[in-house]
């Protein structure tokens, strides 16, 4: 889960059956906010679990909504999905990362994503983190 302009949270799952994955949405979330997701099965539970919740419907060729017709395009997953694509690209040097890797390789990214800094830049950021 990522906020706009803020920060990611990941975790590795053993399974994303809705028993599993409620806790650890309603865990990291704040209360209040709309959720925006795609048209993905576990997503369309949100409502259910009370939350206001948006959708975008990729199978119809959507990508974004924009509901109030001002140019503005309030519903998008961008964010999420430009994350999955960096960590992807992140990832591919090292063909995939195991199993018990993830956590510390996972939180590193999170991490570098949440400096929004890069090359040489990036290294003073996580210094200055670590040293907070």
């Amino acid at each position: 889960m990522i906020q706009r302009r803020g920060d990611v949270v990941m975790r590795r799952l053993a399974n994303v059956q809705q028993v599993t994955i409620k806790p650890r949405i309603h865990a990291t979330m704040t209360p209040g906010p709309c959720v925006y997701t795609d048209e993905d099965a576990i997503s369309n539970r949100m409502e259910p679990w009370g939350d206001e919740h948006e959708s975008v419907g990729h199978r119809d060729g959507e990508s974004a909504r924009d509901d109030a017709g001002d140019g503005v395009c309030e519903m998008h997953v961008n964010t999420m999905e430009g994350l999955w694509s960096l960590l992807s690209s992140w990832l591919r040097p090292h063909r995939g990362i195991s199993p018990e890797h993830w956590p510390l390789s996972g939180g590193f990214f999170a991490c570098v994503h949440k400096v929004r800094r890069r090359g040489n830049a990036l290294w003073g950021a996580l210094l200055e983190l670590l040293l907070t």
